[in-house]
């Protein structure tokens, strides 16, 4: 199963349009994209949304709790989206889950990028709802377009959100996604 998340809250302080808004909108995009020409992957699909991530993961981690090892075992890995749209992104950070031996999906993600000569930069687990299904030993990838100036501000509102770099993120979740689902899994 390839289980595809974003988190939904943001801090008191912010509107969260990029912190974020901007990872759940490429996620939803990506889903109804999936729904809408009907694909028939090869691996089960879920896409997932968490609350109170900002005060600790809360969302994510009652998730996973909550899961059998068998179901975890279900899940060959767990692509986190957090600040998909940020302003002046020079590269995508993508994750690498060294300790679980994830290779396909931050492989798919950094050759699409390669393809499209954008730069990634490598980062590891945590920080964000991914550090709850690595914490449980499920593989995970994803990427992140760095933080923002505005992070946790209020100045995090639309104005906040680079459209061509949004349109990007998502462009590159759909088009990975498409590729691990036409997939059967490695193990």
């Amino acid at each position: 199963m390839l289980l595809t998340g974003a988190h939904l809250d943001s801090v008191k302080e912010s509107p969260g349009i990029n912190d974020n808004g901007s990872g759940t909108a490429a996620v939803l995009a990506t889903a109804l994209q999936v729904a809408k020409s009907r694909l028939d992957p090869e691996r089960h699909l879920r896409f997932a949304w968490w609350g109170a991530e900002e005060p600790g993961l809360i969302g994510s981690a009652d998730y996973v709790g909550k899961l059998s090892g068998a179901e975890r075992r279900r899940i060959d890995v767990y692509l986190n989206f957090d600040q998909a749209g940020s302003k002046n992104t020079q590269q995508w950070l993508v994750v690498h889950d060294d300790e679980h031996g994830e290779t396909e999906a931050q492989q798919a993600f950094e050759s699409w990028f390669a393809e499209r000569n954008i730069p990634t930069f490598d980062i590891g687990v945590g920080g964000s709802d991914h550090e709850s299904f690595g914490n449980a030993g499920i593989p995970s990838s994803g990427f992140s377009t760095g933080i923002s100036d505005c992070i946790h501000e209020a100045c995090d509102n639309l104005a906040n959100v680079d459209p061509k770099t949004e349109t990007t993120s998502t462009d590159a979740l759909i088009g990975v996604l498409w590729k691990l689902a036409a997939t059967i899994a490695r193990r």
